[in-house]
């Protein structure tokens, strides 16, 4: 007595179904290398953005406006105490920023305009790290920091500039949002068109109207109840 025969199974000499996720060595290989280039170009986006972060923080000195300051030998006072020098000074530092967001981000999408995660996470990371040097850039070449020292050495009665400081920390962010809204923007209108698969077909298909009624044709007979 025999065992019953089994049909033999011809499913390993199948190709794999496209999009099932079966990948030979080849196409391993290449996923890696784009995703490589792609952490390459995000990491050399966000250190020459980063790079730019100095002319926020020589910018920033050079416009934001002065806040003076007088010491009467004993204590140090506001010169002008209704004056809004202080509020313009995180003004003065959120507009740069934002401007220089701008720039930033239409010169990086001229270079990649086929953009990319990795350029876009190198852009915002970048407008990050370029604001925090742009501050403490500016705080470190502006006035002296030590208030009651600087008094001292230029006596009483004497105006004197306050240090730079950026009281509004949320200005620190003005330089990614500006760039990741301009670099969206030119990415829609200006970026590169998927191509359309050639003899692909819609699943669904399109509506066509339904033709106009025969004038000249006889009436439906009437049905009978």
């Amino acid at each position: 007595m025999t065992a019953p025969l089994t049909p033999h199974d011809h499913s390993s000499h199948l190709p794999p179904y496209p999009g099932s996720g079966a990948s030979g060595p080849d196409q391993g290989e290449d996923r890696t290398k784009a995703v490589l280039s792609e952490v390459r170009r995000g990491a050399l986006v966000a250190l020459l953005v980063t790079v730019c972060g100095v002319a926020l923080g020589l910018l920033w000195l050079w416009l934001s406006p002065r806040v003076p300051l007088v010491s009467d030998g004993r204590a140090v006072y506001l010169k002008d105490t209704e004056g809004e020098e202080a509020i313009g000074g995180d003004g003065t530092f959120a507009l740069i920023a934002a401007g220089l967001g701008i720039l930033t981000a239409a010169a990086v999408f001229w270079r990649y305009r086929r953009g990319g995660i990795g350029v876009v996470l190198g852009l915002a990371a970048g407008g990050v790290l370029a604001s925090l040097v742009g501050w403490r850039l500016g705080v470190w070449l502006g006035p002296d920091t030590d208030i009651v020292a600087h008094a001292t050495a230029v006596g009483p009665k004497v105006v004197f500039d306050a240090p730079l400081e950026l009281r509004a920390k949320s200005a620190l962010v003005a330089w990614p949002i500006a760039a990741m809204v301009v670099h969206l923007v030119l990415t829609s209108a200006f970026g590169p068109r998927d191509p359309d698969v050639p003899g692909a077909k819609s699943l669904y298909p399109a509506w066509t109207p339904p033709p106009p009624p025969n004038p000249s044709a006889p009436p439906p007979p009437p049905h009978d109840e």
